[in-house]
């Protein structure tokens, strides 16, 4: 098997540093949200909406960057809604009511909604799928250190210097990584001028809805979509209460909490230092339900734990499933329409955080009904009924194909 290019392995570092900004801005509020309902008065299912209506933005948003990456050049959108960022980033620095910081939120999540779907199309795009859940596995520590940076970044600094300077230190990151990858793409439009999107390509026959409709209308891209917004809703939905359920139940400071839950990414780096190992011994089906096993059963435990100790290892685990299932998921999506692989990736991320945005929306709404503990082990026993399943489709897919 050939080796993927060092210049395309340094074009990966610099997307993984990409998502990892779009997934540090998805996170960050997530520890901060009582503090956000004291500073302005509201109630906590009004502060939520600073990661729900987010996830909402962030999930239609992307309908449109497939199209775009396809005809533009996926690795070019990348770089203009991450300098884009640092705009939005700004507002929010500055917010003087929390309507005007979810009105800044929104307009982070219209840009950030580019960076992760289409780097993962532009991995499909550059690296032959033999090599490509590796290579995703590599763009996945960006977004698994932002989990983990988010998380710290918010409950830190509300515990510190206060929430606006998270959203400083984003609008920094945003600047300097946008720069990197502008200087990546004017390298490329000289190796690959077709990959960097240098010229713009005809855009697709039939037009986005035709191109649309008939990716969903494909079996299994209707598996792939549906298990994506169950794992949006079930995984990245309950976590974004996890913090708050630590705060509140066990009597944790923010930045404790936010820190506890951060090992959640952690597990996920963890999986991705071993990814290509465990990819060559288990394969699809068993990462997959191998991991969604291993992340249910941290999430039964984490919403029961009687001690802050417990909870260390419950999250590290969880991210560890939880990065193995959602692996596999990203690889089936870079595949599910490889002649408009960035419509194709983005239906997928749009599946997954409309599926967020209602798993928060349903959280917020039960934490006053059965308490935290119940709404986070309900996530993890609804992933692990649907790894299961995942993996039963999985099989049969792969055995249809054997007889075909």
């Amino acid at each position: 098997m050939a080796e993927v290019p060092a210049t395309t392995l340094r074009s990966i570092r610099l997307l993984s540093f990409a998502t990892f900004a779009s997934m540090v801005t998805q996170r960050v509020c997530d520890a901060m949200l009582p503090e956000l309902s004291r500073t302005f008065s509201a109630s906590m299912a009004d502060t939520a909406q600073v990661v729900s209506l987010f996830a909402v933005t962030y999930g239609v948003a992307q309908l449109w960057y497939g199209p775009l990456g396809d005809r533009f050049g996926k690795f070019r959108m990348v770089m203009l809604t991450t300098l884009a960022c640092s705009v939005g980033s700004l507002l929010a620095l500055v917010a003087a009511s929390l309507p005007m910081l979810v009105v800044a939120r929104v307009l982070v999540a219209l840009f950030a909604a580019a960076v992760i779907p289409l780097s993962m199309a532009w991995v499909g795009d550059a690296v032959p799928y033999e090599q490509r859940q590796e290579m995703l596995a590599k763009l996945g520590l960006g977004s698994t250190f932002g989990i983990v940076g988010g998380q710290v970044v918010g409950g830190l600094f509300t515990d510190t210097l206060g929430w606006r300077w998270a959203f400083g230190f984003l609008t920094a990151v945003y600047l300097v990584v946008g720069a990197l990858l502008w200087r990546d793409w004017r390298q490329q439009r000289a190796r690959d001028p077709a990959l960097a999107g240098a010229a713009a390509v005809p855009g697709p026959a039939g037009g986005f809805v035709r191109q649309s409709a008939g990716i969903v209308l494909r079996p299994w891209s209707r598996v792939v979509l549906l298990a994506a917004f169950v794992e949006g809703a079930s995984a990245f939905g309950t976590l974004a209460i996890v913090a708050t359920h630590l705060h509140q139940r066990l009597g944790l400071a923010l930045s404790a909490a936010g820190a506890i839950v951060a090992l959640f990414g952690a597990g996920g780096m963890l999986y991705m230092v071993v990814a290509r190992a465990l990819i060559r011994r288990l394969g699809e089906t068993g990462l997959t339900r191998v991991g969604g096993v291993l992340f249910g059963l941290s999430f039964v435990a984490l919403g029961y734990v009687p001690h802050w100790t417990l909870a260390l290892p419950a999250c590290l685990v969880a991210g560890f499933g939880f990065f193995m299932l959602h692996n596999t998921l990203q690889t089936n999506a870079t595949q599910m329409a490889p002649e408009a692989r960035g419509t194709g990736v983005t239906l997928f991320a749009c599946a997954l955080f409309l599926g967020q945005s209602v798993g928060v929306l349903v959280a917020a709404a039960l934490l006053g009904r059965i308490g935290s503990a119940a709404v986070v082990a309900g996530g993890g026993g609804v992933l692990i009924v649907l790894a299961l399943l995942f993996a039963r489709a999985i099989a049969l897919r792969d055995r249809v194909a054997y007889l075909g």
